[in-house]
């Protein structure tokens, strides 16, 4: 075992070993043969295969969990001044009494506020008045002033007593007597639905279990629409409708997927006259839809193609859709009559364009906001006019900084002049805005208050490496001012890269304390993602997965040579598919990282592919490829992480997971741990974490996980010699 460095509590850190015999033994699972098999003929030696147990309730399993945990804590035990100092600077920088900006939905004004010392939020309303808006809201919490606030739900209350407790739906009948939400218990994302008076405080005796957070209120407020998992898969596969009042075992089937390569969701349209359920897969999707008022049959609004995706809304009397359709891969808009079935009704209103992508709409009275990405960036456009008319290119709202993040915020109502957006960068917390499209007044609603934080102090930018192919990648850095760029500094590098899932460059208030200790802290906008365009997302997926992993490398080469870092004081992190990016780089360039951070990791990617019985498996063929195929199978083996480990020396590692993750199971990151301390031919330390109460978003509560990010943070420090104290 490498010796640990023991950080000290002033300004430089001292190496200093930790004693052999103050560690408990580096923990070593039992090997027991099993083979995987595919249908054509493959077969694989998976000796770790047995630390699956769906029960999660084998008692070898949980011992070596537990062993690992033992383990990691005798790891991080020197650590902890390290550790407690950086939670308490993640925690002091929050307003612990804090308060969303209110947005206005049928009368009442609507926010979630936070109470001191609290971990959950309470969710809230005001009746509009005289004199009401969000601004004198925003007063009044800041105040401590309630009167006249009705409290929706006090998830603290709920929350009470329960190692883990989530609420992460909840909808308001149209006449705001009744409230539906969806809690979960342990992470694994199977809610149930609860319903409330709003008058009374009452709790209705109806209990609907098994579903996701979806939900969508009739117009006749008594009629609950929600979507219903497997138990086996968590798939989303039926639609059911509820009367409160009546018994749960007679809810009425309004819709079953029988496609297991589709995820499933329910809405209402813009203008509330429609409830949606939508389907999609990773390359096609569809719609069908039915009156609020008056609930029937679901129909179609166009049928499901392969390689053909749309996402549509109502307003005006119209259908306004953005859509891929025609060869139109980075989309365009198109409008429908309201009785349309068919795409042979669509109407191309804004075209298609190869250097921008559209990445969604909002409908108001009078205009359109369209959110696109360009150049990696994003931006909103205002187009005036009906949807279908003559509204011309229109204008962009400004962004303030050359790198930054800007998106829809919360607009429920369009019957207004004032378009609300979020404003972020890597300097700027993130800040609400309302832009006046008619005499272009903006002003800023809120920006998120970080203690003691002067963003004058630190410097962002944005660069372009150049990958191995030639292509170019966009790089977002940010560090303290006064850096020197001359190649001894400490890096964290972090990126994403799968499902078209874009990592803008957003403030991070925990990375405050990296820059303050004098680290570089990089986002990396590989291909995989959505940055650039559908292209950039087609060019990091299937067959073209390994430009994800070879993306990474060659940024951090890049920023290494530019001096931005010393080449042995790299770290790397990823989560979830980012966890797989870890697992691939370590395996095809350990030598360029010192550490690597992975936070429930997609690394057996073969076997859970195989497996159709695992939550996601068959919704992702389109994003992984089905390795049933001998060459989806035979591409997948060449870089899937678990299955790649060889003997060869590997960097430093933190590997965390949460035992009741539903996306990226538990076992998983247990089974490469397990191999990793086989295969690992350097001294570098590894440690798991199992968190025993959480799934794959972690711990619940707000503090939490800043108690698991300080953890991993100071593991990440010590590794990299970084001194403990900021200035």
């Amino acid at each position: 075992m490498k010796p640990t460095l023991l950080l000290a509590a002033v300004l430089m850190s001292l190496p200093s070993a930790i004693p052999a015999a103050d560690l408990p033994p580096v923990p070593d699972a039992e090997q027991r043969p099993h083979v995987v098999k595919a249908p054509h003929g493959a077969e694989r030696e998976d000796t770790y295969y047995w630390l699956r147990d769906d029960a999660r309730e084998d008692p070898a399993m949980l011992a070596y969990l537990q062993a690992e945990n033992a383990y990691t804590d005798a790891v991080m035990a020197p650590l902890k001044p390290v550790e407690d100092a950086l939670y308490e600077e993640f925690v002091g920088r929050i307003k612990q009494d804090d308060a969303s900006v209110p947005y206005r939905k049928h009368g009442w004004w609507y926010y979630t506020r936070y109470e001191t010392g609290k971990d959950y939020p309470v969710h809230a309303r005001r009746r509009d008045a005289g004199g009401i808006d969000a601004l004198s809201i925003q007063a009044a919490n800041g105040r401590g002033d309630f009167a006249g606030e009705q409290v929706l739900l006090d998830v603290n209350a709920l929350a009470e007593g329960k190692d883990y407790y989530a609420v992460s739906d909840w909808e308001v009948t149209r006449d705001d007597a009744i409230l539906a939400y969806a809690e979960d218990l342990n992470g694994r994302r199977q809610y149930t639905v609860r319903f409330r008076n709003l008058q009374t405080g009452e709790l209705y005796p109806d209990e609907i279990k098994g579903v996701s957070a979806n939900l969508v209120w009739a117009d006749d407020n008594r009629t609950l629409f929600y979507v219903e998992n497997d138990p086996e898969t968590l798939l989303t596969v039926r639609v059911k409708k509820h009367v409160l009042g009546t018994p749960v075992a007679d809810d009425v089937l309004v819709y079953e997927e029988k496609d297991d390569s589709f995820y499933m969701g329910i809405g209402k349209t813009r203008d509330e006259q429609f409830i949606c359920i939508g389907v999609e897969s990773t390359v096609s999707s569809e719609m069908r839809c039915t009156p609020a008022a008056d609930p029937g049959e679901f129909t179609v609004l166009a049928p499901r193609e392969r390689d053909v995706e749309y996402d549509a809304d109502h307003f005006d009397g119209r259908w306004v859709i953005v859509t891929n359709a025609d060869g139109a891969k980075n989309y365009k808009v198109v409008t429908a009559p309201s009785g349309s079935t068919s795409r042979r009704d669509w109407q191309e209103w804004i075209p298609h364009k190869d250097d921008v992508f559209i990445d969604g709409i909002e409908l108001f009275d009078g205009f359109t906001a369209i959110a696109e990405r360009s150049e990696g960036l994003e931006r909103l456009r205002i187009v005036r006019g009906t949807p279908g008319g003559a509204g011309g290119e229109g204008e962009y709202v400004k962004a303030d900084e050359p790198a930054y993040s800007m998106g829809l915020s919360s607009n429920p109502e369009p019957d207004t002049a004032w378009l609300r957006y979020g404003y972020t960068s890597m300097t700027t917390p993130a800040t609400t805005y309302e832009l006046n499209v008619d005499t272009g007044e903006r002003r800023q609603l809120k920006q998120e208050p970080v203690i003691g934080y002067d963003p004058s102090q630190y410097v962002t930018e944005r660069l372009w490496a150049t990958a191995r192919d030639g292509t170019r990648v966009p790089v977002s850095l940010v560090y303290r001012k006064g850096f020197q760029r001359d190649g001894s500094a400490a890096m964290l590098q972090y990126a994403y890269g799968s499902y078209g899932s874009s990592t803008d460059p957003g403030f991070n208030s925990t990375v405050v304390s990296l820059l303050d200790r004098g680290m570089v802290y990089a986002i990396a906008h590989i291909r995989g993602g959505q940055e650039m365009g559908r292209a950039w997302y087609d060019d990091g997926k299937l067959f073209n997965k390994k430009n994800t992993f070879t993306d990474f490398i060659d940024v951090t080469r890049f920023l290494v040579e530019q001096k931005y870092a010393a080449p042995d004081r790299v770290a790397a992190y990823g989560g979830s598919a980012g966890g797989l990016l870890m697992g691939a780089i370590a395996n095809m360039a350990p030598q360029d990282y010192h550490v690597i951070l992975s936070q429930v990791p997609f690394v057996d990617v073969v076997t859970t592919m195989l497996d159709p019985s695992i939550p996601l498996t068959t919704n992702e063929y389109d994003e992984w490829g089905n390795p049933e195929q001998a060459d989806y199978y035979a591409y997948m083996l060449s870089y899937s992480p678990y299955d790649n480990l060889s003997a060869q020396a590997y960097p430093a590692m933190y590997v965390g997971t949460g035992l009741w993750d539903s996306q990226v199971q538990y076992w998983e990151p247990a089974k490469y741990v397990a191999r990793l301390r086989d295969v690992d031919t350097s001294d570098n330390t590894v440690v798991f974490r199992t968190n025993m109460e959480a799934g794959h978003g972690g711990k619940s509560g707000r503090f939490r996980r800043f108690r698991e990010r300080a953890e991993m943070y100071a593991f990440m420090l010590d590794q990299l010699g970084v001194r403990t104290a900021a200035p």
